[in-house]
């Protein structure tokens, strides 16, 4: 499965289609593709955060400790999992409105082949400068985007027109999703689940 990670950024059209033809059940797709890729980012955080701190301006680094960072890591980790496989169990209900009954293991393919450019980009987070982050984060969401709006119909078997609107409704829940886990981490870290910094 990762053997497609090369496609999707070189022609994505033709690697959906290879996507598609390809049998993949959610636990093949999770042990070859989601475990490995959805650690890149919680692992580069980790170390980023530990070793070499986040900089604001001229001030010094702030790094956190190395408990509280295993901490969001494992969070961060386990967020992930279960949101490629919300999302994809989200366009399984949501595809008979368009149409189109897929199974499970095809819409949970489609949520993490989509999420491949915010899996990728997680490794600068090694370097945690804030101003990079979003240099490269913003790009990165906006190609996850494109392959949502390119992969969708051919995924889900249906035509370009209504997966333009489909692919829209799942951004839509994407978006309101998200902030939802931020709005929760606020609540967590004011209930004494905020990170832990070293002077």
């Amino acid at each position: 499965m990762l053997s497609h990670i090369f496609g999707l950024f070189i022609n994505p059209k033709k690697e959906w289609h290879a996507i598609h033809d390809s049998a993949c059940s959610v636990t093949k797709c999770y042990l070859s593709y989601v475990l490995i890729l959805a650690a890149i980012p919680p692992v580069s955080g980790y170390f980023g955060t530990t070793l070499f701190g986040w900089q604001f301006g001229a001030r010094d680094a702030v790094k956190l400790s190395p408990d509280s960072a295993l901490m969001i890591a494992v969070a961060y980790y386990v967020v992930m999992l279960v949101g490629v496989f919300t999302i994809g169990a989200m366009i399984q209900w949501m595809g008979k409105t368009y149409g189109t009954d897929q199974p499970l293991s095809r819409t949970v393919t489609l949520a993490a082949y989509t999420a491949t450019p915010l899996f990728l980009v997680g490794v600068f987070e090694l370097v945690p400068i804030l101003w990079l982050n979003f240099l490269v984060g913003l790009p990165a969401l906006g190609y996850t985007v494109v392959l949502l709006y390119t992969g969708l119909p051919i995924m889900m078997g249906i035509s370009e027109d209504k997966g333009f609107l489909f692919s829209s409704a799942v951004l839509a829940v994407g978006l309101v999703a998200l902030v939802c886990m931020m709005v929760a981490t606020a609540i967590l870290w004011g209930y004494g689940f905020a990170p832990q910094f070293v002077d």
